[in-house]
């Protein structure tokens, strides 16, 4: 089988097409989003949907992420490029999937959040990539000096070979899972999930033509792109500096963190400063960061624009390394979403300054997790529970805030009682 990976034809298209390509490449996650979490066995996935799915080009390019959870953009954006760094192409065959989740080695950004990820082939060519993520509920009663505390740390590996379970490298994983039953289904979940976005987009191919397919990406690219010049050059040039601080129950006292934005023409350029990566849980590796800041700016600059990779091309993002804003190993990074949070609110207050009428209030800025483990009365099994609880989401310049909910990159559903009472009774 001769294996590449497709280039990008030169083909004409109009809008229409691009357009019309683009919903179908929309639906085509949101629909294996849907597959996850119907498949699910997990309260956390099933439930509180903390879970994602992503269309990626050969390159490792963003072509659409569903209307999930923002910070999950951050795993995603690793592993495709550290499989290709990792794993020969002309080795790859139909039916692979790599399986992934750590923040150094694995493309992630904290040990729960497992990342499935399968080439899709078409012709004997790689043409994308069909990613998805779950939160793992299962790390309980863990350390958070440093990662190797944390839980399992899974390199980018073959799960399935060819479309054949590598039963040694499953029992492995479920091996150092504290509810290894509720981690085989949803990594069941995860596979039948991924099995739906590789039908889908090889229909799209045969439908419009692999050619017109691949181009039209390419083209939703360059107009997210376009689509993000446009809002930044809206916004006046200059610097915006804003400082704030952030506490947490890991740490003793505050730390001082800050981002100067400098905004020249259609682009923007973001500089993190925070103090030296911690021993604790709350460090953010760099694709953390980046993908809070896209997230962010695409909220502030122009929310209708395309979730993929062009938004990021106008911006640039810098922090030291080793510091808590982008740490390197072996640094613990399992509450990386509470930084998150304060990151956020960061670049609202700094593009406030700028932009008075496009950004909210400050948030409740946290997300607050709570995790209880025990063990079933009947046999004995040891059962997890997480929930993350929301707060006060800040006042628009038009209208109030909102009570009790999820903010910025977090966006998980709470967990029903009546679900609580039924499965942790």
């Amino acid at each position: 089988m001769n294996i590449a990976l497709a280039a990008e034809h030169s083909v004409t298209l109009d809008p229409i097409t691009v357009e019309v390509i683009g919903a179908a490449l929309s639906s085509i996650v949101e629909e294996t989003g849907e597959a996850l979490i119907r498949a699910s066995y997990s309260t956390n996935i099933k439930e509180r949907r903390d879970c994602s799915t992503a269309l990626f080009d050969v390159e490792g390019r963003t072509l659409c992420q569903a209307e999930h959870i923002p910070i999950h953009l951050g795993s995603f954006i690793g592993i495709v490029p550290q499989i290709l760094k990792m794993h020969p192409v002309e080795q790859m065959r139909p039916g692979d999937v790599f399986v992934g989740n750590d923040a150094y080695a694995g493309g992630g950004t904290h040990l729960p959040d497992i990342v499935l990820a399968e080439p899709i082939f078409v012709d004997d060519r790689i043409v994308a990539w069909t990613v998805n993520l779950a939160h793992h509920s299962d790390f309980a009663d863990r350390g958070h000096a440093h990662i190797y505390q944390e839980g399992l740390r899974i390199p980018t590996i073959r799960l399935y070979k060819a479309g054949e379970l590598q039963k040694d490298v499953l029992d492995l994983i479920l091996l150092n899972c504290q509810v290894p039953r509720e981690r085989l289904s949803d990594l069941r979940a995860q596979m039948a999930a991924n099995r739906v976005g590789v039908q889908r987009f090889q229909a799209l191919c045969k439908k419009y033509g692999t050619a017109v397919v691949l181009g039209a990406g390419k083209a939703l690219l360059d107009y997210a792109e376009r689509k993000m010049r446009a809002g930044i050059a809206s916004i006046p040039d200059g610097t915006y500096r804003f400082n704030d601080v952030f506490d947490n129950p890991e740490i003793e006292g505050v730390l001082p963190i800050a981002v100067t934005i400098t905004v020249t023409g259609d682009e923007m350029r973001l500089h993190f400063e925070s103090p030296p990566q911690v021993r604790a849980g709350i460090n953010m590796t760099y694709t953390a960061l980046l993908a809070t800041t896209y997230y962010m700016v695409k909220s502030v600059v122009d929310p209708t624009i395309l979730p993929n990779a062009g938004l990021a091309r106008p911006l640039t993002i810098t922090a030291p390394e080793g510091t808590i804003l982008n740490c390197k190993h072996p640094a613990a990074v399992n509450g990386r979403v509470q930084t998150c949070q304060r990151v956020s609110d960061l670049i609202l207050g700094a593009l406030a300054q700028a932009a008075p009428t496009r950004v909210s209030a400050c948030t409740n800025s946290s997300c607050c997790v709570a995790t209880f483990a025990g063990e079933q009365p009947k046999d004995g099994t040891i059962w997890v529970y997480v929930e993350t609880m929301g707060g006060g989401a800040g006042a628009r310049p038009t209208k109030d805030g909102l009570d009790g909910v999820h903010v910025h990159v977090t966006n998980t559903s709470n967990l029903p009682v009546e679900a609580l009472e039924l499965e942790f009774r």
